[in-house]
């Protein structure tokens, strides 16, 4: 019975001392690194090819070059992306409400709605920490 006891109140202890690690880290802090933690997991091109490859000074400063080139056609390429993924969007809306009743489909152009609120503010906050 005593073993139970002690069993029970160290299982209780980890526990709780688990429970008040998690919540005495700083939620906000770890949404504000993370677009710094997804760079560094993917790390600098120029840095991981210089690992990988062994460059020379030379060859990172023309490495380095090719990427500033490409930087305009890649985020061409991303905004290409963006307007096909946003007509697949508008056509599987478009099939969607006609099979709705009048009354749903309010509520999902609310929705819709809502959404198109929420990708402006993000749209606009990130807008908004590029200028800083």
């Amino acid at each position: 019975m005593k073993s139970r006891l002690i069993t029970l109140s160290a299982a209780c202890v980890a526990l709780f001392a688990t429970v008040s690690i998690g919540l005495a880290q700083d939620p906000a802090a770890k949404n504000n690194d993370r677009p710094n933690r997804w760079q560094q997991k993917r790390g600098n091109p120029v840095e991981r090819l210089t690992r990988a490859l062994d460059l020379t000074p030379d060859q990172q400063a023309k490495v380095k070059a090719i990427f500033e080139q490409a930087k305009p056609q890649i985020q061409a390429a991303r905004e290409e992306a963006r307007e096909k993924g946003k007509a697949i969007r508008e056509n599987i809306q478009a099939q969607i409400r006609p099979i709705l009743t009048p009354a749903q489909q309010q509520k999902y152009d609310a929705i819709k709605k809502a959404r198109e609120d929420m990708r402006k503010a993000r749209e606009e906050m990130r807008d908004a920490l590029k200028k800083q």
